[in-house]
């Protein structure tokens, strides 16, 4: 089986590895560099707390491939299992927790809750005016700048043939299959997989499949590097906009949230962070980790994101078109999902069916 893979972010990479692995006559084709994407843009937070609970059966299957990916990919991309805490600083964020975490129990995540005593003692600095915390243990994070590249290079080495820095110029279908034009030639195949993620909604309209997808910029930071000492990824339960923020293990402190995103073109799709946002998101960041207050900032960057308008991505099979698929559309909390949601379209692409389930991304659901 040919397919060809658009797209060269997490998503893109990941499914053409596990689709060589399959036996598939992989191309991938990006249009910039590999990762270079939202993919790179990510914060790096490898997160199951708080997320949708129909993604939660995709994100243990990331998981468990996140903890093989030093062994998969021959390569250390920065996956640590450190652990997801998300501090709770009012009644209100303490309920919606505790629902939460009913929810979630039954599709096997369980959060330990926190007290204010336990969260001091094994976590002393952190939220001093937290009234409650939740902690899941076997979250963590990664090296976004990383992690495409390596599933790239080992998508190469299980067969795929990677092409970069090729913007496409046509897609044409018939009942022989696909045609991709880019500016590198002329590309073939039975299968077409959309993993354009912020351009994904363009490539589906080629195809009759409209999704009401808008496009936006994270703010994001970093710190000097510090005396490492924060090992969890930390987050806020909030109905807000809260701030997050993780340590590498070389002392910088990463972190985002607190303010608004940023609107951003898709084309060219390059986004600037905005400095005058960066006094509220500290302040934000320090109430979580008030030791911060005389850490120097040293960079800012920003990305471009796909927002579809339920929040849910999309992911599956066309509605209107035999043998094209879509993963795309994931409003900024893709970076956990990416290697599952690679295997599971594999999966689909090559059998016909996904053991995961995926209804609830289905690109039909905007076709009324």
């Amino acid at each position: 089986m040919d397919v060809i893979v658009l797209g060269g972010g997490l998503m893109g990479t990941a499914s053409a590895l596990f689709l060589a692995r399959r036996g598939a006559r992989v191309t991938l084709i990006e249009r910039r560099r590999i990762g270079a994407g939202a993919t790179v843009a990510s914060f790096g937070n490898i997160r199951r707390s708080g997320r949708h609970l129909a993604q939660l059966p995709l994100a243990a299957r990331s998981l468990a491939i996140w903890n093989e990916a030093q062994t998969l990919l021959d390569r250390d991309v920065e996956f640590r299992a450190t652990g997801h805490l998300r501090l709770i600083f009012d009644a209100d964020g303490l309920e919606d927790m505790r629902s939460y975490a009913r929810a979630a129990s039954a599709q096997d995540l369980t959060l330990e809750e926190l007290g204010p005593d336990d969260l001091r003692n094994r976590f002393p600095g952190l939220g001093p005016d937290a009234i409650a915390a939740s902690f899941s243990p076997n979250d963590g994070s990664a090296n976004p700048r990383l992690v495409a590249p390596a599933f790239a290079d080992a998508a190469a080495r299980a067969g795929a043939c990677i092409i970069d820095q090729a913007p496409v110029l046509k897609i044409g279908h018939s009942e022989a299959g696909f045609v991709v034009e880019t500016t590198k030639g002329l590309h073939r195949a039975a299968v077409l997989l959309n993993c354009a993620g912020a351009w994904g909604r363009d490539v589906a309209a080629r195809f009759g499949e409209d999704v009401p997808l808008s496009t936006w910029g994270p703010q994001m930071a970093v710190t000097e590097p510090l005396p490492y000492r924060i090992a969890p990824v930390v987050g806020v339960w909030t109905r807000a906009h809260g701030a997050y923020l993780r340590q590498v293990e070389r002392g910088n402190v990463v972190f985002g949230g607190a303010v608004s995103r940023i609107p951003v073109a898709p084309d060219p799709g390059f986004a600037r962070a905005d400095p005058t946002c960066l006094p509220a998101q500290v302040a934000a960041v320090l109430r979580l980790v008030p030791a911060l207050a005389d850490a120097a900032v040293i960079r800012q960057w920003s990305g471009c994101e796909g927002y579809v308008a339920d929040t849910l991505p999309v992911i599956g099979p066309s509605g209107t078109t035999p043998g094209l698929f879509h993963a795309f559309g994931f409003c900024g909390h893709g970076f956990q999902l990416g290697p599952g949601v690679g295997d599971a379209m594999a999966e689909l692409i090559a059998t016909g069916h996904c053991a995961t389930p995926l209804e609830d991304f289905a690109i039909t659901r905007f076709a009324a």
